[in-house]
């Protein structure tokens, strides 16, 4: 069912499902509401879900600001196997025994060097361009390039749980961060290599995905029911930013 009213403007939060790619959802939203100004305030990988903020018509001005807020996020980890993508979704390119002897407390020793401000090298499995072609397009083809490392920061990391040779973890952090690539270079600096196995995001700095409808639920409401859903940007963004 399409909605008509070509006056749908504001942010709409999304519970983004696994499988699909970030600019999945802008199509099946433009399909929806019949226009086109529709954008979103950062990019989820196709295996990851959670929370995405959506805008809708002149929303699109503040993609910037909102791009750059601090995310969260929950998920799990293998260690002992390395993939080319960093995560599940990828080849496996080597595979490890673990000790018996791989402790909770030398996992979580390990993350803490992870935190605050750090240099992290984009996967070569990843959207960014270089030359303006994506670096996934050059990966799919057996190429390597080098990346220019890029200032990130981590503000929290905790193991969660942990059962050999799988972890669940929690992690806030600054926008532009692959958490994937964090838990290749965890793997790696345990000697025993890594890949992440699932990701949700569950917060972008005061917005949280409780609550929040599926892409699914949203493509089902009627007119009434999609617009109660957006929020004004006045309310999202600071008044220096509008």
């Amino acid at each position: 069912m399409g909605l008509q009213d070509p006056a749908f403007e504001g942010i709409l939060l999304v519970d983004k499902p696994s499988g699909i790619t970030s600019h999945d959802i802008v199509d099946r939203l433009r399909r929806k509401l019949k226009m086109k100004k529709i954008g979103h305030a950062g990019t989820l990988d196709p295996l990851a879900t959670g929370l995405m903020i959506m805008l809708i018509g002149k929303a699109t001005k503040v993609s910037q600001f909102l791009i750059s807020l601090d995310k969260a996020y929950e998920g799990t980890f293998e260690l002992g196997v390395e993939t080319d993508s960093q995560d599940s979704d990828g080849e496996i390119v080597e595979r490890k025994d673990l000790p018996h002897d791989l402790s909770e407390d030398m996992i979580r020793s390990e993350m803490k060097q992870f935190l605050g401000d750090q240099y992290q090298t984009p996967p070569m499995f990843s959207a960014k361009k270089i030359d303006g072609v994506p670096l996934y397009k050059m990966a799919r083809k057996g190429k390597t390039v080098n990346r220019e490392p890029r200032v990130i920061r981590v503000n929290e990391l905790t193991l969660r749980k942990w059962s050999s040779p799988k972890g669940e973890f929690y992690m806030d952090c600054s926008k532009g961060t692959y958490v994937r690539t964090v838990f290749h270079d965890l793997g790696q600096k345990l000697g025993y290599g890594g890949h992440l196995t699932s990701l949700r995001r569950t917060k972008i700095n005061n917005f949280s995905i409780e609550g929040v409808s599926t892409l699914e639920e949203i493509e089902q409401m009627g007119t009434g029911e999609f617009q109660s859903l957006l929020i004004p940007v006045h309310e999202a963004v600071p008044a220096h930013v509008l």
